[in-house]
């Protein structure tokens, strides 16, 4: 991962444009910047943001700190905005979140999932909801990408397009079933990442064969194990992982990338409501011990905060036409 570090001002000011502006008062770049910090201070709209911006306070640190001596008039602000093409805004913040990264990036866990984002009122029959599918860095709760997708479907492309934007060299990629895909492996293997994946019914004969190894008592008691107990909220939960790198015996291991460990997590709970027993299978193109497979697991679920903030902190949100 890129560890160069620029500016925000620098970064945005890179923003590839529909057509040729050539400054006037304020570059394109500018306007960004004024409009991003006008929408983490929680401003809703264009005009919010420029009578925020031309406030005297805000005008005055705007000159101060960013060099920004000129915030252009609504009407302005509101057509260079307009003029940004997306893909190109969306590198651009993608470079400026790795940036931020200490070190070299190597080792951390950056964990997908898609997300459709539904308001509370009832949508309008026409509106598409917007799907989206993000990166986080589960050890630090940093999104560093995310991009849109036409609905669940095509979550699987659009999670390979959003790898190839991303330096992930020496980081472990996880995600759910969804994206247990041949095709993602190699994209993974080829940015020089390894992958952890789970493995569920899209993969049958996967599933079968690396279940059919774990529930072998025989089989299992040669496998790595690690066990942990944790108990919130009135449940109290036991994990129990087990892997093995001994997969000579597997069928297909060759389709998968650099295939090189399986394992599985025994999750039993209990609380009020009764006791549950399940099983997740997983496959890995890193040699895990049952120790890393319980903290990576639980890493992938790190996404879902992003999901709290998309339900809980936007207000109604919906796209009223398709995404192409």
């Amino acid at each position: 991962m890129g560890r160069e570090k620029r500016s925000l001002w620098e970064y945005l000011s890179e923003v590839e444009t529909t057509e040729e502006h050539n400054g006037y008062f304020c570059s394109v770049g500018e306007a960004l910047t004024i409009v991003i910090l006008g929408s983490i201070c929680g401003l809703r709209n264009t005009n919010q943001i420029h009578q925020w911006a031309t406030s005297p306070r805000v005008s005055g640190f705007l000159s101060q700190h960013l060099g920004i001596t000129t915030v252009p008039c609504y009407y302005w602000l509101l057509c260079l905005s307009k003029l940004i093409k997306p893909d190109s805004l969306n590198r651009c913040f993608i470079q400026g979140a790795q940036s931020l990264l200490p070190g070299d990036g190597a080792g951390l866990t950056v964990s997908f999932d898609g997300k459709t984002i539904r308001p509370a009122a009832k949508m309008d029959r026409y509106a598409s909801p917007l799907h989206l599918i993000s990166a986080q860095l589960a050890e630090l709760g940093l999104t560093i990408g995310q991009r849109t997708a036409a609905g669940k479907s095509n979550e699987i492309p659009a999670m390979r397009e959003l790898l190839a934007l991303l330096s992930v060299k020496g980081c472990l990629i996880v995600a759910d079933a969804l994206h247990c895909r041949k095709e993602t492996a190699q994209t993974v293997i080829a940015g020089k990442g390894d992958y952890l994946l789970s493995v569920k019914d899209n993969q049958q004969a996967l599933k079968e064969d690396i279940a059919g190894y774990v529930q072998d008592e025989h089989l299992r008691k040669t496998m790595n194990a690690c066990a942990k107990t944790g108990k919130t909220s009135g449940r109290t939960e036991r994990r129990t992982a087990y892997t093995s790198c001994d997969i000579g015996w597997l069928y297909g291991k060759d389709e998968w990338e650099r295939l090189a460990c399986i394992g599985a997590v025994n999750t039993r709970s209990s609380s009020k409501k009764g006791q549950a027993d399940e099983w997740h299978y997983y496959i890995s193109s890193r040699s895990l011990s049952a120790e890393e497979l319980l903290n990576h697991a639980r890493l992938e679920w790190s996404v879902e905060t992003m999901h709290w903030l998309l339900d809980g902190a936007y207000n109604i949100f919906c796209v009223k036409r398709k995404i192409s």
